[in-house]
Formats: C-alpha cells, structure tokens, sequence
C-alpha cells in the first residue's frame, strides 16, 4: 500500500485551505499532511471540517475525542489528558485537531489527517488525526484526534482553517492510499 500525490495547498495570509476537488472514489482512504503550519495569531486553533456531496458550509456532524500529551519546554511539567473543550458530540463546528498553537517565528504544526471511505454511501465517515506543535507556553503538545463524520452521503470537500485568525504559512499535500 502506497500514497499517491493528488494536490497540495500552501497558506499565505489564508483564512482558510480547502481541497474542493480530488476526494472521489478513487481512493478508500485519503491522507493530508500538514507541514510547518504557522498561525497568525498567537494560542490560535487548527481546525478541519467537510462537505457532503452536493452540500456547502462546511458544517457535517460530527462526532469526537481528543487527547493531549504534552512537555514543558523548561521540563516544569508533563501530562496526557483528554480534553472535553475541543471534542464533539453530534456538533457541525470545525474540528480542532491542534490547540494553542504558537504564533513564534520558530513555532508551527506538523502531523497527518486521515479520512476513511469517504465515498461510501452505506457507512458513517471516520478520520484519525495526529499532530504535533510548539503550544503558545512554549510546550511540546501532541494531539490525538478521532471520530466519525455522521453521514452516510459522500464527501467530497474538505477546509483547514485557523479558528481566531489566518494562517500565515505552511503546506497541506493530499494523498490517496492505495
């Protein structure tokens, strides 16, 4: 099983990053990477949310859990912790997969979304995210995402934004896994 290159977007001042092509059912799983995203306002949240075929407003239900593992970077503290704030329980808002991200000139966010049959017209649509980010404190933090999007429709649009404001830079590819 390999990854196959579909599309990239690359922020500049962007209020958001969308892919509106490329989901179909070519691909049973589909994977965006994230790479070096910088917010720019500072504690900012990056967040995902989708379109069903045919729809707009990036508003699906969705349905979700979120953990937290995170280091001081002066070593003053440590923890894993599930953080109820950022999860979703049938919500249609966009879905943090990464929280008070820095806005640093050195601090972004890296990690990979994946989105489960999103072309299935019988099944619900899971995704799984890992990120990995400078926090505004400044932390290491790693976030561990996952849930299901409720709809047996297909999807087919995706949209990245920055919760409080832009994003200033950095690049999401998109790759089928076949």
């Amino acid at each position: 099983m390999g990854l196959t290159y579909i599309a990239s977007v690359t922020a500049s001042s962007s209020a958001t990053l969308e892919f509106t092509t490329g989901i179909d059912s070519t691909y049973n799983e589909y994977q965006f990477h994230f790479v070096n995203m910088n917010v720019a306002t500072d504690a900012d949240e990056f967040s995902f949310q989708v379109n069903a075929a045919g729809q707009s407003g990036f508003n699906e239900t969705i349905t979700s859990t979120v953990f937290f593992a995170y280091h001081a970077e002066n070593d003053a503290y440590t923890n894993f912790a599930y953080h109820t704030g950022e999860d979703q329980a049938q919500g249609t808002a966009y879905q943090t997969i990464a929280r008070n991200v820095a806005n640093d000139a050195d601090g972004s966010m890296s990690g990979v979304l994946t989105l489960y049959a999103p072309s299935s017209t019988t099944y619900v649509k899971h995704f799984t995210a890992t990120t990995q980010y400078m926090h505004e404190n400044p932390d290491s933090w790693n976030a561990n995402v996952a849930g299901y999007i409720n709809t047996t429709s297909a999807i087919d649009e995706i949209s990245f934004k920055a919760m409080a404001g832009n994003i200033d830079s950095g690049t999401i590819h998109m790759y089928g896994v076949g």
